[in-house]
């Protein structure tokens, strides 16, 4: 790598910070984070003058303002929840400190509105830190790109007006504004933001780029290929936001059983007060203590628990491409202990590729000849094998003659006449030698088949010259990904395949899967998953194609091959892996699997807390500032906790195999 690439790097870290900064929320532009200083700054004011017996007119406003400012939006809220007939925990919190007030503990309550005010200033502040962690990605994309003319003229215009077409020019250092492909020249752009790859990737014509990548020393002319509303980081804050508004089943069950354990609370608190007074205690510790016992006995914490954790590892994964349709996925995603994978597109590229070149010893050429002629013939074909063959004959920067009389038989394959009138035919060995036995490329085609590979028979002036053989290559990931599955549920995946078995058979070798089903059609592969199921399986099925989506829909979890995967395969999915990186699939699971780790420790740390306040409150004196300080601790405890999956660190961690 050059030095002014290596120097650029930094650069783009650079920008990357800056942009992070610009997008995170700032705390006093939250409105709970805003009451809640007032309430802290007017309590520290008037505490000093209350401890000192300073006369009540000094202190004694103060802390009314600080009721005030610090209680008044969860009392709102509160109340407005009461009209839709659900009881707030708000409500009762501040119902409890004017409770205290009432009976002349005017400190302990402003203190419990202080503390309230301030834990609910400090969740605020973290969702807003989760939903800043994906939206920042929107200022990755500059606010203008450079968009040429068909004569050539340059026009500066706004990202969002670029349409699907248009071709933009990216010059030296500056960010691409849409997701599109290379028309011409050549530089290495630091895409880390979107593929979280180290160092730069050359780009040349042809290969992809995404919008907010940073270009490096080379220009770029791009052809837009999305709207700049459906580009990959538009798509991700789409639906990771989207996945954001959904509830997890249990969460669902925790607000479910919350109603009915609040009224309860409620009842236990009013039993509480009025039981000893018929007995004759007194009325204010009694009060007092009915007081801490609902505080201490809300559900706060519980009902923090599922959500962030949730949350939090579907952002995570939407910055590194793996889009979780809702937070019941992001739960299911975790209980997942069997994986089917499709083979095309999925573990292999999805792009035929030459993997052979076999000239026969009778035909007097070599490698790059043989190769020569079948490109040629190829040439104006758009068939996959035919771009296969031009593609592996570019790479080699051969020469491509030009053709003449083209003509293309599907099912059978293309002649032209190349160059010195030579009739060349490239095609189906067995369409283009009739069957016929003993013919010279015959064993060189069925060996090349054996292992897999789709043979191609090449003939000048109408005599066998050679066979390339052409095949899916196995994506480079593929293999770690399915030891990384094997792990985390327990077995090996099922290869379920329409392909047949002999090259199915030859790519799970590859791949390292033994159980390979193969010669499938798209209810055949539901039959495999229902087998599955039945046997009290939960299946995680991986593919791109339609023939993939009734799997994808009928499993308990689909994750689709978003690059080239089809429309429906991505509609059917619970998930989609936005650029084919098959190991973010291992991936996303683990960090479900830690999310819901997480969970279980918040309703673990919640529940300790509620018990072991309660039997303190009930068993002996618990002072009201300190079941205040429990109750509003462990619920930012529990809301901190489930926030440690939005670092970059657990996403590594779950890509290691680290963070199931």
């Amino acid at each position: 790598m050059s030095s002014t690439l290596t120097r650029l790097a930094p650069a783009g870290d650079a920008i990357r910070d800056a942009v992070a900064l610009r997008r995170r929320t700032r705390i006093l532009a939250l409105p709970e984070a805003r009451w809640a200083a007032v309430s802290l700054v007017l309590f520290l004011i008037a505490l000093p003058l209350y401890l000192l017996d300073a006369p009540a007119w000094a202190w004694g406003p103060l802390l009314a303002l600080t009721y005030a400012s610090g209680g008044w939006e969860p009392g709102w809220a509160g109340l407005q929840a009461l009209k839709e007939k659900m009881l707030d925990v708000d409500l009762l919190m501040v119902v409890a400190a004017l409770g205290a007030a009432a009976i002349g503990q005017v400190l302990d309550g402003a203190l419990l509105i202080v503390i309230f005010a301030t834990s609910g200033a400090l969740e605020a502040i973290a969702t807003a830190r989760t939903a800043d962690s994906v939206r920042g990605l929107l200022d990755l994309a500059p606010a203008t790109a450079t968009r040429l003319g068909d004569d050539g003229t340059e026009e500066s215009v706004p990202s969002e007006r670029l349409a699907v077409g248009d071709v933009i020019l990216v010059r030296p250092g500056e960010r691409i504004g849409a997701d599109g492909r290379v028309l011409d020249g050549a530089s290495e752009v630091d895409q880390a933001t979107i593929t979280g790859e180290p160092l730069p990737v050359t780009k040349e014509a042809g290969d992809e780029v995404f919008a907010g990548t940073l270009n490096g020393t080379g220009a770029l002319r791009v052809k837009v290929e999305r709207d700049p509303s459906d580009s990959v980081i538009a798509r991700i804050v789409a639906l990771v936001e989207e996945a954001s508004q959904t509830k997890a089943p249990t969460q669902l069950f925790i607000e479910k059983v919350e109603q009915r354990y609040s009224v309860g609370m409620v009842a236990a608190t009013v039993a509480l007060f009025a039981l000893p007074l018929l007995f004759g205690a007194a009325l204010r510790p009694t009060l007092l203590r009915a007081m801490t016992f609902m505080i201490v006995a809300s559900p706060c914490a519980v009902v923090l628990a599922t959500m962030p954790p949730l949350l939090s590892a579907i952002a995570n994964a939407g910055r590194h491409g793996v889009l979780v349709k809702s937070a019941v996925v992001m739960e299911q995603l975790g209980q997942v202990d069997a994986v089917a994978l499709d083979k095309t597109g999925t573990l292999t590229e999805g792009t035929p590729r030459v993997t052979d070149v076999r000239p026969l010893n009778s035909s007097g050429l070599d490698e790059d000849a043989l190769l020569r002629y079948a490109a040629a013939a190829e040439h104006p074909s758009e068939h996959p094998l035919a771009r296969a063959i031009v593609d592996a004959a570019r790479t080699r920067n051969l020469d491509i003659p030009p053709v003449e009389d083209f003509t293309s038989a599907p099912g059978i394959g293309v002649t032209a006449t190349v160059e010195g009138g030579r009739a060349v035919a490239v095609g189906s060995p067995a369409r283009l030698t009739d069957g016929r036995a003993g013919h010279p490329a015959a064993s060189v085609a069925a060996r090349l088949e054996d292992e897999g590979r789709t043979a191609v028979l090449v003939e000048v002036e109408g005599a066998p010259v050679g066979v390339l053989g052409v095949a899916d290559r196995l994506r480079e990931e593929a293999a770690a990904a399915v030891t990384a599955l094997k792990v985390l549920t327990g077995r090996a995946p099922v290869l379920v395949t329409g392909d047949n078995p002999r090259a199915a058979a030859r790519l799970a070798s590859d791949a390292k899967i033994i159980d390979v089903r193969a010669g499938l059609l798209p209810q055949d592969k539901v039959t495999v998953v229902r087998e599955l199921e039945q046997a009290g399986r939960r299946v995680l099925v991986v593919g791109d194609g339609v023939n993939d989506a009734p799997a994808l829909a009928a499993a308990h979890t689909g994750i689709a091959m978003g690059g080239a995967g089809s429309d429906l395969a991505l509609q059917s999915a619970d998930a989609v892996v936005v650029r084919d990186e098959l190991a973010t699939v291992p991936a996303v699971v683990a960090l479900s699997r830690r999310a819901r780790r997480l969970v279980v420790q918040n309703l673990v740390i919640a529940g300790t807390f509620i018990t072991g306040l309660v039997i303190w409150d009930l068993a002996g004196t618990l002072p009201l500032p300190l079941g205040v300080a429990g109750h509003e601790g462990s619920t930012v405890i529990v809301g901190l906790n489930g926030l440690r999956l939005l670092t970059d660190s657990a996403w590594r961690r779950a890509l290691s195999g680290n963070g199931q």
